[in-house]
Parts: C-alpha cells; sequence; structure tokens
C-alpha cells in the first residue's frame, strides 16, 4: 500500500468559492499533542490546536471536525487504531502528526514507522484529503539532554523527519516546520513536562497551519493569540512532575528516560519562588501540601 502510484494532489476541489461560506471536513489524528494537552480551557478541559484553528474556520464555514487524536499514540496506534475511523470521515483536511511518542521508545524501529506513516498518507490523500504534517524541531535541546542521550533522541528525530520529507514529495500537503518557528525553544512555548506544548505554543501552531491555509487558498479569520486558559502554578507542575509525569515515562521508555526525568524535576525546581526551591519535605514527596486541582494528564 505504500508504492509510488499516487502523486502529490494538486487541486482543491472541495475549497469554497471566493467569499463564500463553504463546508469542511477535518479528521485529526496523532498523540496528546494534537488531543491538546498542555491548553487548557477556563474550565480545565483540555482543547489544543487544532481546536482553536477549527473554532477559527467555524467562524467563516461550517465545520464538521473529528478529532481521533489518543494520548499516548505511537504511529503504530494511529494506523492501527485511527485510521480507518479517519477515512470513515471523509475528511477534506487530515492533520498526521505523531512519532515523538516512538522516539523516546526502547521499541524504536524507523523501519515499521515508515511504513505505518507512509500507510496512513497515502490511504488519507488517495482518499482526497488535504494532509496537515509537521517538521520536527531539536527536542533533545528543549529537553536539556546531554551528551550521548541528546545525539540519540535527535538522530531519531532526524529519522522521523525524513519520512516525513518522503510524506510530502509523494503526496503534498501543508507542512509546519516547527525548527524554523522563531519561538520554539522559549519556555514559554512548551508546559511544564517540556513535551506538550503551552497554550502558547498550541496557538501558535494553530497560526501557522492558518497561514498555510490562507496559501491554499481557504479563507477565514485567523484564531486568535490572547492567552485566556487554565494554568498552573508551581505546587501543581511540581507535584505533578514528581507523583505522575516521571512513573509515567518510567513506564514509557527505557533508554531515554532517567535522564528526561531529571529535565522534569528540574523545570518543576525552577518554577517554585526562590524559596520555596530550597525547601526540602522528609517522607511526603519533594513538596508539602495538595494542590487546588489536578495535574495535567500523564500520557502524551
Amino acid at each position: 500500500m505504500t508504492g509510488d502510484r499516487t502523486p502529490p494532489r494538486r487541486d482543491l476541489a472541495w475549497l469554497p468559492k471566493k467569499g463564500r461560506r463553504g463546508y469542511v471536513r477535518f479528521v485529526a489524528l496523532g498523540d496528546s499533542a494534537t488531543y491538546g494537552l498542555g491548553d487548557a480551557d477556563p474550565a480545565g478541559a483540555w482543547r489544543g490546536w487544532a481546536r482553536h484553528l477549527v473554532a477559527a474556520i467555524g467562524q467563516d464555514h461550517d465545520v464538521s471536525f473529528c478529532n481521533l487524536a489518543v494520548t499516548g499514540s505511537t504511529i503504530g496506534d494511529v494506523r492501527r487504531d485511527q485510521l480507518a475511523e479517519a477515512l470513515d470521515h471523509r475528511p477534506h483536511l487530515a492533520s498526521l502528526i505523531v512519532g515523538l511518542n516512538d522516539t523516546v521508545r526502547s521499541s524504536w524501529d524507523p523501519t515499521a514507522l515508515r511504513q505505518d506513516l507512509l500507510e496512513c498518507a497515502a490511504r488519507l490523500s488517495e482518499q482526497g484529503a488535504l494532509l496537515l504534517t509537521v517538521r520536527f524541531h531539536d527536542h533533545a535541546r528543549v529537553f536539556h539532554l546531554p551528551g550521548a542521550l541528546g545525539r540519540q533522541l535527535r538522530a531519531r528525530i532526524a529519522a522521523l523527519n525524513e519520512i516525513y520529507d518522503e510524506v510530502e514529495a509523494r503526496y503534498g500537503g501543508l507542512r509546519v516546520d516547527l525548527s524554523a518557528h522563531p519561538g520554539i525553544y522559549d519556555r514559554e512555548f512548551w508546559s511544564a513536562d517540556r513535551l506538550h506544548p503551552s497554550e502558547l505554543g498550541h496557538r501558535e501552531l494553530a497560526h501557522e497551519f492558518t497561514s498555510l491555509l490562507h496559501e491554499a487558498g481557504l479563507r477565514f479569520e485567523p484564531p486568535p493569540l490572547e492567552l485566556d486558559g487554565t494554568g498552573t502554578g508551581a505546587w501543581q507542575t511540581t507535584r505533578w512532575l514528581v507523583s505522575e509525569g516521571v512513573p509515567w515515562l518510567g513506564r514509557r521508555t527505557r533508554d531515554l528516560a532517567p535522564a528526561i526525568a531529571r529535565t522534569w524535576l528540574q523545570a518543576g525546581k525552577d518554577r517554585l519562588p526562590g524559596h520555596l526551591a530550597r525547601t526540602r519535605t522528609t517522607g511526603g514527596g519533594l513538596v508539602p501540601g495538595r494542590p487546588a486541582r489536578p495535574g495535567p494528564q500523564t500520557s502524551r
């Protein structure tokens, strides 16, 4: 199913005529970045970049949106558990952003990942969907991974990007180059775990896809960049990192887990006020007290 039989699509016959309200079917496949972790709305529910984008499109067009992304998903999970339902939706737009979970697992297998990702891209594109993808940034830099561990993660992300390069060469679509975004390595772009975008990061990604969709001919008002979500304070952040984030990472990975866990612990410490960062407790974890609201969920 991943041969060279399908050239990149150029026609976008579904686009509404200029100045007219249209009907857009949008399906989102992927992991927790597309599910929305890191961006909680005022009520505390996760939303994310895809929902921001859909809300903006929906101001000017009728939208049918299906978010199939599941936290913790790998590329193989997307092919097995999300692709069929995505095809049933017969989307005009299909976001296919997944793979970082694969890069931090000891089960890393680029040959199998390539087959699965190309299969997803082929099936969606053959049905007429315009693919929305990314080219990943240096996430080892976000994690502050040292030495050999950083080089290992960079090598895996480079291999993943090569697969996405092949997807774009075969099937076209719209792709955001995250490494070229000027704020991608800013602390404010990322949530406490440094794995998921913050509300700002999600909104910025929605804006990047808005620009590409405008160039493709789909006109709508961009989503706002003003932040209105529910943030997490220093206590909640540190409690989540210690009680949930690090144990989750231990379950999910082996080879990169210890170093990433250390960056999470440091991130929590950095978010505490100076006099609290020096506080030590015994028997009850790194910080005392109970947070006012739960921290983020624990899988990507």
